[in-house]
């Protein structure tokens, strides 16, 4: 916790000089941070692992859900170009200072291929990470700052990563990007006979039908 305690007493003093109303030091807040995982629209994941290495180089093991995030809103327009709304639930990293570098490995079952990559996540990431539960949002002063940062890591087709961090006004921002690499043991490492989780939905085979996979816009 050496470096969250270093963020914390750099973001005290701000708090200090500031003095405005939005300050949310003494508002109640999670010990730790959580990790929560993304998709595209209709561009479904299954994550078989996952890690966090923090800022004192500990690594913490199956740190994320095995799902992610997204959406199967009408087949009427096209949705899952880009990813969408960042939200969604995830897990606490218990016991973990602050993110350095997450990795997992996932089974991309809209293209029935295995991933696998890491994300370094960058200081000002973190920073802000602390921030967010510390600073009520200034457009919103009369609501407490977060209960619990968050960090949402996105997976798409390509093996493509991305990660945001949600600011005291509870919006995302962009912090890193990664590319992964294809698993050459196939999901599972070649266990259960490369068998995927569970096959493309039929409502995802019309959507892709209809629209196609939109690499390059993620």
């Amino acid at each position: 916790m050496k470096g969250f305690v270093t963020l914390l007493g750099a973001l005290l003093l701000v708090g200090c000089q500031l003095a405005g109303p939005e300050t949310g030091e003494n508002d109640p807040k999670y010990p730790w941070w959580e990790l929560v995982f993304v998709e595209p629209n209709y561009m479904k994941v299954w994550v078989e692992d996952s890690s966090v290495q923090d800022i004192n180089d500990r690594v913490f093991f199956r740190a994320g859900k095995s799902t992610a995030a997204s959406g199967q809103p009408s087949l009427e327009a096209e949705s899952a170009r880009g990813w969408g709304v960042v939200t969604g639930s995830g897990m606490p990293v218990i016991g973990a200072d602050l993110p350095k570098l997450i990795f997992a490995r996932w089974q991309s079952i809209t293209e029935q291929k295995t991933y696998r990559g890491f994300i370094a996540i960058p200081e000002e990431a973190r920073q802000l990470m602390v921030k967010s539960t510390h600073q009520r949002c200034p457009e919103t002063p009369e609501k407490t700052a977060r209960f619990m940062a968050s960090l949402y890591v996105g997976l798409a087709p390509g093996g493509v990563l991305q990660a945001w961090v949600k600011d005291s006004c509870r919006e995302p921002v962009v912090v890193a990007r990664g590319q992964g690499e294809i698993e050459p043991l196939g999901p599972e490492q070649g266990k259960h006979g490369g068998r995927y989780a569970y096959p493309v939905s039929e409502k995802a085979k019309a959507y892709i039908d209809k629209y196609g996979i939109p690499y390059g816009s993620w």
